[in-house]
């Protein structure tokens, strides 16, 4: 079969999913429908946003689709009736059996992190919190249990000391798209030889990703500075660390994203325990840990905008004509 004669649905909504849609589309393989979440309000405003995939569908005149519930049987039987002989997933939503089921050449998916580590729903996030020094992208088949399908293909990348998880996202994201497009391909020329994920790793060693809450982004400051290190930059730009700002002068106690930190090689100062701040009140932020001092970078109050801490720090002079005014509550 030709690649123009192969039928696919696509699945998927985010940003992270774009690209993929979009190289397929370029390529000229033959896209039937893609899929979706529904709109849904966000914002202040709470107007109803399309996904990024919807959007893109919308500009190329493809066909929509944005079912509620993936079992309904009118959804079914649209699906049905573009008879596809493929589907790829891309950050989408779990499907059931009668869905993932349904083409005869299968439906793979495109997840962000060398599977089997990581299965879940926020792959890059957990790979920098934990500090890893690499990770990559899995394409595999669906099959009953969350990404654990056997898989197909897969690609390294290096995640820098200095990466946060913006940047591996947009690495990934492009690698992801070559790799879908590698995929369909290879599927096109019957050469794919998949591997069972329980070959390819002890599974004792195994880390998950799950989904993250705005609880799991608080920072404990009585960890080493390296693993709070980490913790911040695999949550930024989002869903972003924060931390608790208790404001002098009878002010209320605010909380503060942090987006950016560096480790200060300086004694602790006496006496200080962990959460303790530092500051000259015009340059720095400096946040005492287990084992030594952070110093923050940039970072944004509730209805603020992100700032750099000079700029946060010289904010705060002038609206409270105040020298020492904060300190973290841990």
């Amino acid at each position: 079969m030709k690649k123009e004669s192969l039928k696919i649905i696509y699945m998927g909504t985010p940003d992270f999913a774009v690209l993929p849609l979009q190289k397929l589309v370029e390529g000229n393989y033959r896209v039937e429908a893609v899929i979706t979440m529904p709109d849904k309000p966000s914002g202040r405003g709470h107007k109803v946003q399309f996904s990024p995939v919807k959007q893109y569908a919308l500009e190329k005149n493809i066909p929509l689709l944005q079912p509620t519930n993936l079992k309904d049987p009118e959804f079914i039987e649209t699906l049905r009736s573009y008879q596809a002989d493929l589907q790829i997933v891309v950050a989408f939503r779990m499907l059931p059996e009668i869905v993932w089921n349904m083409p005869p050449m299968g439906t793979f998916n495109l997840h962000a992190s060398l599977l089997p580590q990581y299965r879940g729903a926020a792959p890059i996030n957990w790979a920098v919190i934990n500090g890893d020094k690499e990770t990559g992208i899995t394409t595999f088949f669906l099959q009953h249990a969350i990404d654990t399908g056997e898989v197909i293909q897969q690609e390294r990348i290096p995640i820098e000391e200095t990466d946060d998880v913006g940047i591996v996202h947009d690495k990934l994201m492009v690698l992801g798209a070559d790799l879908v497009i590698e995929t369909v391909d290879a599927i096109l020329a019957g050469n794919v030889k998949t591997i069972s994920q329980n070959e390819m790793a002890d599974p004792t060693t195994l880390r998950p990703a799950p989904k993250i809450f705005k609880d799991t982004c608080q920072i404990n400051w009585n960890q080493p500075s390296k693993v709070i290190y980490d913790f911040i930059r695999g949550l930024s730009p989002y869903p972003a660390a924060w931390t608790t700002l208790q404001i002098q002068d009878g002010q209320a106690a605010g909380t503060v994203k942090i987006f950016k930190t560096h480790r200060v090689d300086e004694d602790i100062p006496h006496g200080s325990t962990p959460g303790t701040l530092i500051s000259d009140n015009k340059n720095y932020l400096r946040v005492v840990t287990a084992d030594g001092l952070l110093e923050i970078d940039s970072l944004q109050m509730p209805g603020k905008k992100r700032v750099s801490t000079g700029e946060f720090l010289r904010g705060y002079r002038e609206d409270m004509n105040t020298e020492c005014f904060i300190h973290i509550e841990n």
